[in-house]
């Protein structure tokens, strides 16, 4: 994910997860390791956070807004479940596109604020 602009899902990761992160997007459907999103300044990552452990595991200088789904995450987060889901058979992303309703208000939004200063940037810009 570090510079590629991939977009993966995938069902936890370890220590370091999204790390130095620039670009794409990741979903993760499990635990995540210490130290997350240390040095990410780009790409959003969206984590299924069942325990409410994610602000822990965060590196204490990251830089990073916690936050909701919005309708558009909410849109890109079941579409891509759904190829998940229809590449790799996951049991995990089918339970959680079937309960979804359950499953919705558990995610978090991981949004560096360098990226978020981007966009208003160049948003701004266009304007």
């Amino acid at each position: 994910m570090r510079n590629s602009g991939a977009e993966a899902v995938v069902e936890g990761v370890g220590d370091h997860g999204c790390e130095y992160m620039t670009k794409g997007r990741a979903i993760i459907l499990g635990a995540v390791g210490q130290n997350f999103a240390a040095g990410m300044s780009g790409g959003i990552a969206y984590v299924l956070d069942l325990e409410g452990e994610l602000e822990s595991k965060l590196n204490p200088l990251a830089e990073v807004d916690l936050e909701p789904l919005g309708e558009e995450d909410v849109v890109y987060v079941q579409n891509m479940l759904r190829k998940h889901f229809d590449y790799t058979r996951s049991t995990r992303a089918e339970d959680v596109l079937r309960k979804w309703n359950t499953y919705a208000p558990k995610f978090v939004k991981v949004f560096p604020k360098e990226y978020r200063a981007a966009l208003q940037h160049f948003s701004e810009t266009e304007s």
